[in-house]
């Protein structure tokens, strides 16, 4: 058998389990109705027969039970008053005092099924229809002039109200389950939106940056210095090239998304703190000379924490390069026992343009360390230019 197979139990449908206890009430009722050794015959039929006549509402009762079973994951309604129709009749052929509880195992899987299953209204509906068979049968043979089994009316009663209220539980249950699964559904498309925003970001940002300045630069020298044009024109292609092919990536992975066992897009190489030397090249290219110095023992980080930092690093040069106006800036990775601290330093003067918190690449950075339960600041420095600093912490378990 599959290991997702359902059980037996949970293929039978809930006009099946009806049927089950329909038949189980009705077999007891007929049961007890058996002469046993030493027992008054009085009080019982000989053997399993009905009195004559009686086995036309015994014939009714099974009709009508049947095909309330039948219908009762269609038109559930109409089913829990058939069922309801064949106790009575079942009451009816074996002259009971009152509607014997076995006989109304049946309607309690039916009234159970309606609340767990149908808006409240309806299951208001079907719980008075239940209240007023049960209880009119008896009222009924009191205004005829026949005895009513008191105590066993209030049974059946009783036991419609545990049915009742039992299957308003089942149906609270299942709607707050689906309630959480909509709310975990949707934050967790507003957190992979929030991912895939801040990933296009990341990369796109430094690599437009470069652009601009480059195209910038040739627009000046295109006539005076037309090798320096030509220069600053390849970088220009060198970067747009890059960016178009991360973008392209991105694409394919997200499209690829479905093809996943769990739906969560194929793993790719990600950049990390190895690739800061060609991140510091191609800044440099650009005009904004980048010293990169490092502390510590370099050694293999957990994936999210290498990718973090390394977005960290160019987020800063990008903002360097756009807003700082400087010709330098410093970039320091200290590598500790638990954690990796990153440091990017410049001495520009126009940062002001692009106050602290302002953006998305601001934002974009607080968010990274955050989620890994880093520390975080950026501000002016009193010297002059900017100061960027993170510090990510690595666990042993993750090392």
């Amino acid at each position: 058998m599959p290991v997702n197979s359902p059980s037996l139990l949970r293929r039978v449908t809930p006009g099946g389990w009806a049927a089950v206890a329909w038949t189980a009430g009705l077999v007891y009722s007929f049961v007890v109705l058996v002469r046993l050794p030493g027992e008054s015959p009085d009080n019982f039929y000989r053997g399993l027969l009905l009195a004559d006549g009686n086995q036309i509402w015994l014939a009714l009762s099974a009709v009508a039970s049947l095909a309330g079973c039948v219908l009762l994951r269609r038109r559930p309604l109409t089913a829990l008053g058939l069922l309801l129709a064949g106790a009575v009749f079942g009451a009816f052929a074996m002259h009971s005092t009152a509607i014997d509880v076995p006989l109304v195992l049946g309607p309690d899987v039916a009234l159970w099924y309606v609340a767990a299953t149908l808006p409240r209204r309806r299951a208001v509906i079907a719980s008075g229809m239940a209240a007023l068979v049960l209880l009119g049968y008896p009222i009924g043979r009191v205004l005829a002039g026949f005895v009513i089994g008191t105590s066993s009316a209030l049974a059946v009663l009783l036991t419609a109200v545990v049915a009742a209220l039992l299957g308003n539980s089942a149906g609270e249950s299942r709607r707050h389950a689906a309630e959480l699964s909509e709310n975990a559904a949707a934050r967790a498309v507003a957190g992979e939106r929030l991912r895939i925003a801040r990933e296009l970001h990341d990369m796109v940002a430094h690599s437009i940056g470069i652009v601009a300045l480059q195209a910038g630069a040739a627009r000046l020298v295109l006539t005076t210095q037309p090798e320096a044009a030509r220069d600053a024109l390849g970088q220009v292609e060198t970067a747009s090239r890059e960016t178009l092919s991360g973008l392209r990536r991105m694409l394919v992975a997200l499209r690829a998304a479905e093809d996943t066992p769990d739906g969560r897009p194929p793993l790719a190489p990600a950049p990390g703190l190895a690739d800061l030397d060609r991140l510091a090249r191609t800044t440099t290219a650009a005009g904004v000379a980048v010293e990169l110095r490092w502390h510590g023992e370099r050694r293999p980080l957990p994936p999210e924490v290498d990718l973090s930092a390394y977005r960290v690093v160019q987020e800063s040069l990008a903002n360097v390069v756009r807003h700082a106006g400087a010709r330098s800036c410093q970039v320091t990775i200290s590598c500790g026992e638990d954690s990796v601290s990153i440091e990017v330093l410049d001495g520009g003067g126009r940062r002001g343009t692009q106050p602290a918190g302002a953006g998305f690449g601001m934002l974009g950075m607080q968010e990274r360390v955050a989620l890994l339960h880093g520390t975080f600041a950026a501000g002016p420095r009193p010297s002059g230019g900017f100061r960027v600093a993170a510090t990510l912490p690595v666990t042993a378990g993750a090392r």
